[in-house]
């Protein structure tokens, strides 16, 4: 999958996540659902232990009220694709 297309899935995963925040009462059940399902998108999204280590974090932070704010998506795709440095191949 290209980076652009994690991009763009993973700020719809985000706004999924505010959908708490724009119909009231429906927020609570909403995260009941969309925390254990965002947990596993984004390890299916981002493989490997950082990919598990964003799944717990993106659980965590759609089951806690209060953090939905947090564009848990959004920033492990700027960590992997813009912030993480590559090793250097040994010649």
């Amino acid at each position: 999958m290209s980076k652009y297309k994690k991009l763009l899935l993973g700020i719809l995963f985000d706004a999924i996540g505010y959908v708490s925040f724009i119909i009231p009462g429906i927020g609570e059940f909403s995260d009941i659902v969309w925390a254990p399902l965002s947990g596993w998108l984004m390890t299916k999204l981002y493989k490997g232990k950082a990919g598990k280590v964003a799944g717990v974090i993106t659980f965590v932070e759609e089951a806690l009220p209060g953090l939905d704010v947090i564009p848990t998506f959004t920033l492990m795709w700027l960590y992997t694709y813009v912030l993480k440095k590559e090793p250097k191949d040994l010649k």
